[in-house]
């Protein structure tokens, strides 16, 4: 029997290619024909098992890891800082703002503690990703060089410049709560001494005794006895 050999030639020059009868393929391994670009098959695109493909992440089903959720004061500032937002008036990219500490209700107005300050030094770093001027007023003019550090930052008046360019302030009070402390946050006119933005929050009792006092001076420390 004749073979039967069919030549298709595609147009625009992509070339030709042949195709043969079924009774024209020899059953010899070494004359085994080879696939055309049209017989080929491809896979489509995401159908892979690589993550690049298919955009999504292979997870281990045989072993789940819980991690606890762990949130921490700035977590809780940032959502009080978004409340205040809503309804601050005046304050805008051209008006410098200072953050004070944050003193409990019934405490003395001249005494802050580790929280208070902490809280203050989170609403700094909210205020500058709003986009608000924030002047650091506790900077000195110089560096301060001493053999355990060198240090730009001052709590005492005499190294701090007289003059400080801000008209607004951020400020707080606290008050213990049960289960935690309550945070009442406002930012005053200093001249005018009016309100212009406030904002109330609440941080977990298990989030503020996460703090870890510097000078631990209260409480007995415990070591366990060598045997």
């Amino acid at each position: 029997m004749k073979r039967l050999l069919l030549t298709l030639c595609l147009p625009l020059g992509f070339g030709c290619s042949q195709m043969a009868d079924n009774n024209a393929l020899s059953s010899d391994a070494d004359n085994e024909p080879q696939l055309t670009n049209e017989q080929r098959t491809v896979s489509a695109p995401g159908q892979g098992n690589s993550l690049f493909q298919n955009g999504v992440a292979v997870t281990n089903d045989t072993k789940k890891i819980n991690i606890p959720n762990r949130k921490n004061i700035n977590h809780y500032v940032r959502g009080i800082m978004q409340d205040m937002v809503e309804n601050l008036q005046y304050v805008n990219s051209k008006t410098p703002l200072a953050v004070s500490s944050f003193i409990f209700l019934d405490d003395d107005y001249n005494e802050a503690t580790l929280l208070g300050n902490q809280i203050s030094e989170s609403f700094m770093h909210e205020l500058h990703t709003f986009g608000v001027p924030v002047v650091d007023f506790k900077t000195t003019d110089y560096m301060r060089v001493t053999p355990t550090g060198d240090f730009v930052f001052s709590r005492d008046y005499l190294e701090l410049s007289e003059v400080q360019k801000f008209n607004y302030v951020l400020a707080g009070t606290l008050v213990n709560h049960q289960g935690g402390v309550l945070v009442n946050a406002r930012i005053v006119g200093l001249n005018s001494k009016a309100v212009v933005g406030s904002a109330q929050g609440f941080i977990p009792q298990s989030v503020v005794d996460a703090l870890d006092n510097s000078y631990r001076t209260d409480g007995v420390l415990l070591k366990q006895a060598s045997k």
